[in-house]
């Protein structure tokens, strides 16, 4: 399942400006946050929550929230996922990859994951 979102810098930006450390804690956890080094990196997490969402299929809501999802870096600095034991179940998932890139005022996350239960082709 593969799960892709786009997010304008500037939006995130005005929402930590707006509402400050409040904003980042609606939709990271303080593990994320000490991650944050600026607008970029917060909108790469959001883009990265959202297309997770998208890859499983319920959007952010009941089923998966922000804080089912956690970001953090592996040993090289390329990101990665962490999901609530919840969600692994719930969806069979055994991988997870995630990729996030931030070009000309916006951060962009692409998220691939493996599941014993993926929806199969249908065949015409």
């Amino acid at each position: 399942m593969i799960g892709i979102d786009l997010i304008k810098i500037s939006r995130v930006e005005n929402f930590i400006e707006r509402f400050s450390d409040k904003a980042l804690q609606k939709f990271l956890n303080q593990n994320e946050i000490l991650l944050i080094k600026n607008a970029s990196t917060a909108a790469g997490f959001w883009a990265a929550k959202e297309a997770t969402s998208k890859a499983l299929q319920t959007g952010i809501g009941k089923s998966c929230g922000f804080h089912d999802i956690e970001i953090y870096k592996l040993a090289n600095g390329a990101p990665a996922l962490k999901l609530h034991k919840r969600i692994i179940e719930q969806f069979s998932i055994t991988d997870t990859s995630l990729s996030i890139t931030h070009d000309a005022g916006f951060a962009i996350a692409v998220v691939a994951i493996e599941s014993t239960t993926a929806n199969k082709v249908k065949q015409l």
